[in-house]
């Protein structure tokens, strides 16, 4: 009997080491929790510094499928790209055929390229939820405080084209000092700044569609920011700390006032109005309602306040009293060793706006323009690798996706 028993047991000891590897459970043995906690881990440690090697195959493959949809939906719309290739290829010929219309052709290739420029420079900032390249720090800010410091040293806005936007150099006949008001300037940079403001409210769209696709589907994507946003609405009465309060706030403004809401959110800088494109796509905003209140609120509104404290802040008479504030008691011991690159800095842009074009070159740009520079191209890089990451963590959900549908299938 003792060894009808042992045999008994050998089968089911040969069963239990195939569910267990190396005194592992496997991912079937495991909790729901705890696989989802698992999954998590895996999903961020699938990063360029701690994976590189399969960070960049996953990203290659996820491009891989990434551009095989978008030629797939092409084919699909072959008709409309057909109209759209034949009208490129009339506005080529209307462009190197010579004739008396060729200054308005340059005229419209300048402005488009220009509002083109300015328009993905706005979706950099503000796609991928809150993840995007900062922009307005990097690019837009620093070309009004540009604009505005010339504008007060010229006295003029007039500014000749070429060299400007590229670079910017007072008129021959400088405008009267003091003759600069704000809405000149504001004036000035409108249509740059617009672009921009109109670039982040196409930024917010892919999380409305996305959103909105869930929940006319019933499906449940393997969004871990959708996911999350569904947790806030279960514990909307539960919530506790200052951000998740504020998250449900913005939430309950946008779905209760509607275009006001969404207007409201989107007119004042809100680190928060990433939820806005989930929570109006989720509870089916129409999409007229939520762009247009969008639109309006960054490309104009927002805009506008944003134009208005770059301006004020670099405006003369604030920027000397910065500069001479750093060298009297700002910054005690130091003050007076960081004034100088200040000065020297804003004296070398001063002339560079009165350079001519044949005297010589301006004088080179100190360790403060170097350091700007140097920081543009990190947080450009940073943004490169976080796109890199998300698509490689993208492909590893959808491989994850893939093998848990195969196996409830078997």
């Amino acid at each position: 009997m003792a060894e009808c028993g042992a045999e008994s047991e050998q089968p089911q000891r040969r069963l239990g080491d195939k569910k267990h590897k190396n005194g592992e459970l496997t991912d079937s043995d495991l909790p729901e929790e705890e696989k989802k906690q698992r999954d998590r881990e895996d999903h961020e440690s699938l990063v360029l510094w701690k994976r590189p090697l399969l960070t960049l195959y996953y990203f290659s493959l996820e491009l891989f499928i990434t551009l095989k949809g978008w030629m797939w939906r092409l084919w699909h719309q072959r008709q409309t790209v057909f109209g759209l290739v034949m009208l490129l290829i009339l506005f080529s010929i209307a462009y190197h055929i010579e004739g008396p219309h060729q200054k308005y052709v340059r005229y419209m290739e300048k402005k488009t390229l220009w509002c083109a420029y300015w328009v993905g420079l706005g979706i950099l900032s503000s796609v991928g939820l809150g993840t995007g390249l900062h922009t307005f720090l990097l690019y837009l800010g620093p070309h009004i405080a540009a604009v505005t410091l010339a504008a007060y040293e010229c006295g003029s806005v007039e500014f000749p084209e070429p060299p400007y936007p590229d670079q910017i150099v007072c008129p021959q006949q400088a405008g009267l000092q003091g003759s600069i008001s704000l809405w000149t300037i504001i004036s000035k940079v409108r249509l740059e700044a617009c672009m921009w403001g109109a670039g982040t409210a196409i930024g917010e769209l892919p999380p409305y569609f996305m959103a909105r696709a869930a929940r006319l589907s019933g499906a449940d994507p393997d969004d871990e920011d959708y996911q999350k946003f569904e947790e806030m609405l279960d514990q909307t009465e539960s919530a506790q700390d200052f951000q998740s309060r504020a998250k449900v706030a913005v939430q309950k403004l946008i779905q209760k006032v509607g275009f006001f809401g969404i207007l409201a959110c989107a007119s004042i800088p809100n680190p928060l109005f990433d939820l806005a494109g989930l929570t109006c796509g989720h509870f089916l905003v129409p999409f007229w309602t939520f762009f247009g209140a969008t639109l309006i609120g960054k490309a104009v509104i927002k805009m506008h306040i944003q134009k208005l404290f770059v301006i004020i802040t670099f405006s003369k008479h604030i920027v000397e009293q910065m500069v001479s504030l750093i060298g009297n008691s700002a910054v005690p011991l130091l003050g007076a060793a960081l004034q100088k690159p200040f000065r020297e800095y804003l004296e070398a842009q001063k002339a560079k706006l009165h350079h001519v074009t044949g005297e010589g070159t301006p004088a080179e740009e100190n360790w403060l323009s170097w350091l700007f520079e140097k920081v543009v191209v990190i947080m450009v890089c940073f943004f490169v690798c976080s796109i890199v990451n998300s698509m490689a963590q993208s492909y590893a959900k959808r491989k994850r996706h893939d093998k848990s549908s195969d196996s409830k299938t078997e």
